[in-house]
């Protein structure tokens, strides 16, 4: 096989490299013993580079095109062999072929959520990824930092060095941006020209130029997605009274569906109630004035405790129960107790409640 790659190696005259991958940045053209013709033809093709190596040395850089590799043309590489007076065939010489066309579609993403600070939610854990392109710009460089005397250098021995890079930077991108994490989405296209922007400097001491950044998603904690479907609720429903109706309704109807997780009705029942809370002091405290004293609770204004399968919920006021009432979800039979009350009773039997059921229809009667 030497004795046949060296028999080769004098009647071919023509250096080229045909690229038939996707991923291969650099190749090393294979001669034996690296010797080549004077006056050979050197064919660099469209989105390609040839650099020669001396002995570890750059030497000359060809840009596409045919290049006759004789002392006039290889000026770089006749210093250094010391051809004062042009040399004899053949002479020794590594040649690097470089692509230079754009590699598209590479990944990165956030190694781990980044802390940020949002004004709504507190602290929050934001992640984050999509895809990069790069094209080598300095040949020289980027085979003496990267390629080395690898023989065929493709994109996956870099792309993990270069996701890290994108991955860390976009940490440092999403909180300067300034707003708040549910407008993320918005600004994909600022973020990753401010990715491209940082990190183009870093990537050229390898040779590499960043053509281009996509953040094609900002993924949010799944209890911040929670929250922004209950803003959604609100905003869709428009009255908090009605929203405070629909949760306790809600939660009524899924008590009476699942007898055995009764122990976590309470939690349910309460969470309409404690939201409306909420969004009430947040709106008293935007129309009444920063630092305004919250209004003391109404008189008289009555609250029942509800029976759910043996469990106790609530408090809950008049319009909840009517809520309740309306869904079908508490009836005459269902028991109730307020402050004052001695024991739980039926519903019916409270006068207070008495209104309540006053539409309502009476209970089905049993299939015959």
């Amino acid at each position: 096989m030497a004795l046949w790659d060296k028999l080769m190696g004098e009647i071919v005259d023509i250096v080229e490299w045909l690229d038939d991958s996707n991923n291969t940045l650099a190749y090393r053209f294979e001669r034996y013993q690296n010797e080549i013709k004077y006056g050979a033809k050197l064919v660099v093709r469209e989105g390609q580079m040839a650099a020669f190596i001396n002995e570890g040395q750059l030497a000359d850089v060809f840009k596409p095109g045919t290049h006759t590799l004789i002392t006039q043309n290889m000026p770089i590489l006749a210093t250094l062999k010391g051809w004062k007076f042009g040399f004899n065939s053949p002479f020794k010489a590594e040649v690097y072929f470089v692509s230079t066309r754009k590699f598209t579609d590479l990944k990165w993403g956030t190694p781990g959520p980044a802390m940020m600070r949002d004004k709504d939610f507190g602290v929050v854990r934001v992640t984050s990824f999509g895809i990069y392109a790069i094209r080598v710009k300095d040949p020289g460089i980027f085979i003496k930092d990267l390629v080395g005397t690898d023989n065929r250098f493709t994109t996956d021995e870099i792309q993990e060095n270069l996701r890290g890079k994108i991955g860390l930077r976009i940490k440092e991108v999403m909180p300067e941006l300034g707003i708040p994490v549910i407008d993320m989405e918005a600004k994909v296209t600022e973020m990753g020209n401010r990715l491209r922007e940082r990190l183009n400097p870093e990537f050229e001491t390898m040779g590499i130029e960043l053509v281009e950044v996509q953040v094609q998603d900002i993924g949010l904690p799944e209890e911040v997605e929670k929250a922004l479907d209950k803003r959604g609720a609100i905003a869709a429903i428009g009255n908090m009274q009605a929203y405070t109706q629909y949760e306790t309704a809600s939660s009524i109807r899924d008590a009476a569906n699942n007898p055995g997780g009764a122990a976590g009705v309470g939690v349910g029942l309460g969470a309409g109630m404690a939201m409306g809370a909420q969004m009430a002091n947040a709106m008293g405290g935007a129309f009444g004035g920063a630092g305004g004293a919250s209004p003391p609770p109404i008189p008289g204004a009555a609250a029942f405790h509800v029976a759910v399968n043996g469990q106790q919920t609530g408090p809950f006021d008049m319009s909840a129960l009517g809520q309740a009432v309306t869904s079908g979800q508490l009836t005459r039979a269902s028991l109730v107790w307020k402050t004052g009350m001695a024991q739980w009773v039926k519903a019916g039997e409270v006068p207070e409640l008495a209104s309540l059921f006053a539409n309502s229809p009476p209970p089905v009667p049993p299939a015959a």
